[in-house]
């Protein structure tokens, strides 16, 4: 059994961006990390730009200067103003080549057609110079950068219409167990509805992640060898929910280990997912993770979402953490860390009640989770604690 610390490490190491790429319209591209650098192809501004409603001026030694024209943002107007005139202007649009200020209007007065300058005005004051964003052939955003609506907007500005990307993986969601009744069917006495497949394939797609295939097998050793064999095959991540422990009919390790499945680590020292399997085979990732609800998805977002992220070459990728102060008192139990559900808001952290593996009831409320290491034993209220939050 491994610590927390170490599996991260693992998962971290073995997890490489794929090689495959392909090009993608950008209005499609969030949630895409871009394969190569991506270059401007203009400069931006491609124009010096007035960086607010006012005038431009020639300017010249008085505070008077005569008013010959307007230019708004579009124009394809480009003036020739002599020492001392203005021109109206507004804020994006093209600043005439023989201005050099602009002074923006609430320090103005008007008289007709000559304008008062209320205040200093210095050369080059609210004029965006042509290429003060980027210039053209400088790089905008490198190879690495995952997409999200302002990425995309600023590729956009520039242009730029198509990109290359890392191809995101086709993930498979297996769930074992004989216990498992769909929702809207009647439960018979011994069963439970099955949730951990929609769960897990709609923290996926929240996620951007929308090839997501689910199967299902009983508690039988030959039927989750052969689907085991065949979604390795087709897929390029593996997702198994239950049947990994060590009972009479926990099937999973057994058959991953037939299919030549590399055991990297299996059972971490934490709570709840203790019984966590993380492998490879060639360049697959396969997860099997407990049943309980709780577990599985304490799970995927510390362990599985690492590892899909690195996959689609987003190596920067890490849960946000942070300090706050906890509101509840709380007493560990043995010597496993621990993940706890709760909320969390501005700087404060309130522990929920409810943290056994196999209530989602809790998940349901919490936006983080408060980690306590092997070694911590309890937390007081006021106490300062780790928390990690959650993607959702």
């Amino acid at each position: 059994m491994i610590s927390v610390e170490k599996a991260i490490q693992i998962v971290s190491n073995n997890s490489n961006p794929v090689t495959k790429s392909k090009g993608i319209n950008l209005s499609s591209a969030l949630g895409y990390v871009l394969f190569e650098d991506v270059v401007s192809l203009i400069n931006m501004p491609p124009f010096r730009q007035s960086a607010m409603d006012g005038y431009a001026l020639n300017l010249h030694n008085s505070k008077t200067y005569s008013i010959i024209g307007e230019v708004k943002a579009g124009d394809n107007y480009n003036p020739t103003l002599k020492t001392g005139e203005a021109v109206r202007i507004f804020t994006g649009a093209p600043v005439p080549d023989s201005a050099n200020a602009v002074v923006m209007q609430e320090k103005t007065s008007l008289d007709n057609d000559t304008l008062f300058i209320e205040s200093q005005v210095n050369l080059n004051d609210n004029i965006r110079p042509l290429g003060e964003q980027i210039l053209d052939g400088q790089i905008a955003l490198t190879e690495g950068t995952k997409l999200f609506s302002a990425g995309i907007a600023y590729l956009t500005s520039l242009g730029i219409t198509k990109v290359k990307v890392y191809k995101k993986p086709s993930i498979a969601i297996v769930v074992t167990g004989n216990e498992l009744a769909e929702a809207g069917e009647n439960l018979q006495y011994g069963q439970i509805y099955e949730s951990n497949a929609i769960m897990l394939s709609i923290a996926l797609k929240q996620l951007g992640y929308d090839k997501v295939s689910i199967h299902k097998v009983e508690d039988n050793y030959d039927s989750t060898f052969q689907l085991l064999n065949v979604v390795i095959n087709q897929h390029d991540v593996v997702l198994v929910s239950g049947g990994i422990s060590v009972g009479d009919y926990d099937f999973v390790g057994k058959a991953l280990n037939e299919l030549d499945v590399e055991e990297l680590f299996y059972k971490v020292n934490q709570k709840p997912g203790k019984p966590l399997f993380f492998g490879k085979k060639e360049e697959k990732i396969i997860f099997a993770l407990p049943g309980n609800p709780a577990a599985a998805l304490s799970c995927f977002y510390m362990y599985v979402l690492l590892a899909i992220e690195k996959i689609i070459g987003n190596n920067n990728f890490s849960l946000h953490k942070t300090k706050a102060t906890s509101t509840s008192d709380f007493i560990k139990k043995g010597e496993r860390a621990q993940f706890l559900k709760a909320i969390y808001h501005e700087g404060v952290v309130e522990i929920l009640e409810g943290q056994n593996s196999s209530m989602l009831h809790t998940f349901a409320l919490a936006n983080a989770m408060v980690y306590l290491s092997e070694t911590a034993t309890s937390i007081n209220k006021e106490d300062e604690v780790e928390v990690i939050l959650l993607p959702i």
